[in-house]
C-alpha cells in the first residue's frame, strides 16, 4: 500500500526578532550617472546593534553603495561587520529597495530629512559568523525594515520561521 501525500500549500513564514540596528553614515561619495544608475557610495562610520539579549556595535569600514535607478527608486547594497559585546564577529551583506515619490528621494540624496511613512524601505540582510554560539544565524533568512535619516539608518531585522 502506497502512502498518500497532500497536496497542502506551504505555510507563509513567520518572523522572529532578531536585532535592531543603528548604522552611522559618513558623507556621500558621488560617483554620478552610470548604466546601473546615479552611483553613490557611502561610508559606514559605526553604530550600534541590540538583538534579545545581546549588543553590540557596527565597526567602521563598510560601505552602502547605492544606485538611484529612477527618480523614485534606489538599490542598495550595504556591507560591514558587527562585533557583539562578547567579541563575536558578524559579517553583514545587506541589499534593500528604497521606493518613494521623486521629490521625497530627491529629499534622501540630499541628505535631507523625510517622513519614513512616504518611504518603502525594505531589505534581505545576509548575516555570517564563525561564532559558535550564534553559528545558526549562518542557517536562517532574514529581512527588515529601514529608516533613513540624515546621519545614520535605522534597521529592524527579523529572521524567518
Amino acid at each position: 500500500m502506497t502512502e498518500r501525500v497532500h497536496n497542502a500549500a506551504p505555510a507563509a513564514p513567520g518572523l522572529d526578532f532578531f536585532a535592531q540596528l543603528s548604522v552611522q553614515v559618513g558623507p556621500v561619495h558621488e560617483i554620478g550617472p552610470t548604466p546601473a544608475g546615479n552611483r553613490r557610495v557611502i561610508p559606514i562610520t559605526g553604530g550600534t546593534v541590540s538583538g534579545d539579549g545581546w549588543t553590540g556595535r557596527v565597526l567602521p569600514g563598510g560601505a552602502d553603495f547605492q544606485a538611484i535607478v529612477t527618480p523614485s527608486l534606489a538599490r542598495l547594497d550595504a556591507r560591514y561587520v558587527l562585533e557583539t559585546d562578547g567579541g563575536d564577529l558578524i559579517y553583514v551583506s545587506n541589499q534593500a529597495i528604497r521606493v518613494a515619490p521623486p521629490a521625497v528621494t530627491a529629499k534622501l540624496v540630499r541628505g535631507e530629512p523625510v517622513d519614513p511613512s512616504q518611504v518603502y524601505f525594505r531589505c534581505v540582510p545576509a548575516f555570517e559568523t564563525s561564532s559558535a554560539a550564534l553559528g545558526w544565524i549562518n542557517e536562517r533568512l532574514f529581512v527588515g525594515s529601514g529608516v533613513r535619516h540624515p546621519d545614520r539608518v535605522d534597521i529592524a531585522c527579523f529572521a524567518l520561521r
